[in-house]
């Protein structure tokens, strides 16, 4: 596959992503939780770039790869913490939006409150949307995994 485009990036845009990380990195999150949302919302809108670059930077801040290769599968897998899987269930909600999907209920809504504080809540969801972001970035110009991240 060849991308469409070799960057959509102009100055303003990457300044304004790097304010966006900058906020997100100040929540408070722990970062491997905003690892495995990254990578959790890559793998729903099945954004093979953002997959990648989110298992590099997992690897990097020491996630293991058992969890790894399960996060696809974090509800059957016993390798989770119930703050990751309130923060992955947060992920999936908030990510399938498609029509008639019911989005973040109220039980999905205050297991996750119920985990994070509302500056790390505030975290996790421009984590979610950010990454929505660049999925859709990177399905548009056929972005190739491992090629630019």
């Amino acid at each position: 596959m060849e991308a469409r485009m070799k960057s959509v990036a102009n100055p303003d845009l990457i300044t304004a992503i790097q304010h966006l990380q900058k906020a997100i990195h100040a929540g408070g999150v722990d970062p491997l939780v905003l690892e495995l949302v990254h990578l959790r919302a890559s793998q729903i809108n099945g954004c093979s770039p953002c997959v990648f670059a989110g298992v590099q930077s997992a690897k990097k801040h020491g996630e293991t790869e058992e969890r790894l290769h399960n996060v696809v599968a974090w509800r059957e897998a016993p390798f989770f913490t119930e703050e990751e899987r309130a923060a992955l269930a947060l992920t999936e909600a908030a990510t399938r939006i498609q029509d008639g999907a019911p989005g973040v209920t109220d039980e999905i809504w205050d297991a996750a409150a119920g985990h994070f504080d509302e500056k790390q809540m505030s975290a996790i969801i421009l984590n979610i949307a950010l990454t929505n972001f660049f999925n859709r970035i990177n399905h548009t110009i056929r972005e190739p995994a491992g090629k630019t991240w």
